[in-house]
């Protein structure tokens, strides 16, 4: 009989269905890097959101057959580990198509409308004291006829294409594959960056992604242009970043950091500027998006045991 483990229920809030075989079933809410092994001791299936499996932890882990990743990324997961010892890794694909363009949207539009300024302006009692009907303290920029740049043109990228070319954006894209989309223009990284008034991340974190985006890239962003990434947030040096949100250069909308929870010393943290705003990973996160990940992890846990794995990394 299997045995399945949920290293950090808690992070999913859906509704997880039986798997249609027998087994069992043992739900831990979060698991830190100390217990992995313990609580993964004599389980064929693990299943990590973010609790990371490293080499040392699965080469203590001899039953284990499945590493199920309740999630699109797979950083947190040694690959190679796995490979080397035939264990089958398979991710979570598409299930946030709607929940993720539009919270990048929500970033988009908040920061070029200058919304949190305004809602801090009325809380302080400015426009009580307003000699017009309006406060127009702040500069409000439209979406409609600038630029969206994409930086990874999968599933995710094309419906933020989509609903970008809605609003009457034009959209370029940068892609590793040939676009032949109609409406949208295949550039290289280093001219997309220069001519788009919004560039939008959606790249897996990589080796050759890390820092992707550096002190030189953000050097190349038009002024007022918006950096928005719902990716990974090892993309960007967030550093770097943080220097040029100070200048008020450009904008960002972040939903991402390098380490979550992230640590007090991360640059990004500390700031309070109207030109950034830091929501804390929940791009991915709507209800329905969720029982999507929670139908699909079943299924791919089902797959498995079939002998007919599938969304394998």
């Amino acid at each position: 009989m299997d045995r399945i483990v949920f290293l950090d229920r808690d992070s999913l809030q859906a509704n997880v269905r039986v798997p249609g075989f027998p087994h069992a079933w043992q739900d831990h809410a979060a698991t830190g890097p100390d217990d992995v092994v313990e609580r993964l001791a004599g389980a064929t299936v693990a299943i990590t959101n973010k609790v990371p499996l490293r080499a040392e932890a699965i080469a203590q882990l001899p039953d284990l057959k499945l590493v199920a990743v309740a999630a699109t990324g797979t950083d947190n997961v040694d690959l190679a580990a796995c490979r080397e010892r035939g264990i089958v890794v398979s991710n979570i694909r598409d299930y946030s198509l709607v929940s993720v363009p539009e919270h990048c949207f929500t970033l988009m539009l908040a920061l070029r409308r200058n919304l949190r300024a305004y809602a801090l302006d009325v809380e302080a009692g400015k426009w009580e004291t307003s000699t017009r009907f309006c406060l127009l303290d702040h500069p409000i920029g439209d979406l409609a006829g600038s630029r969206l740049g994409i930086v990874g043109y999968g599933a995710l990228g094309k419906k933020v294409a989509a609903i970008g070319r809605a609003f009457g954006m034009e959209v370029a894209a940068t892609s590793r594959s040939p676009i032949a989309e109609p409406g949208v223009t295949q550039l290289p990284l280093d001219e997309l960056l220069a001519t788009s008034s919004v560039v939008s991340l959606h790249l897996p974190l990589t080796d050759q992604t890390r820092h992707l985006i550096g002190a030189r890239e953000l050097g190349l962003m038009k002024p007022g242009a918006l950096l928005i990434n719902t990716a990974r947030g090892g993309l960007v040096d967030e550093a770097a970043l943080a220097d040029v949100l100070m200048e008020g250069r450009i904008g960002a909308g972040f939903d991402v950091l390098s380490k979550e929870p992230p640590s007090s010393g991360n640059p990004l943290l500390g700031l309070r500027l109207p030109n950034f705003i830091l929501t804390p990973h929940v791009a991915w996160a709507s209800a329905g998006a969720m029982q999507t990940l929670a139908d699909m992890l079943v299924d791919n846990i089902e797959a498995w045991q079939t002998g007919a794995p599938r969304n394998i990394v």
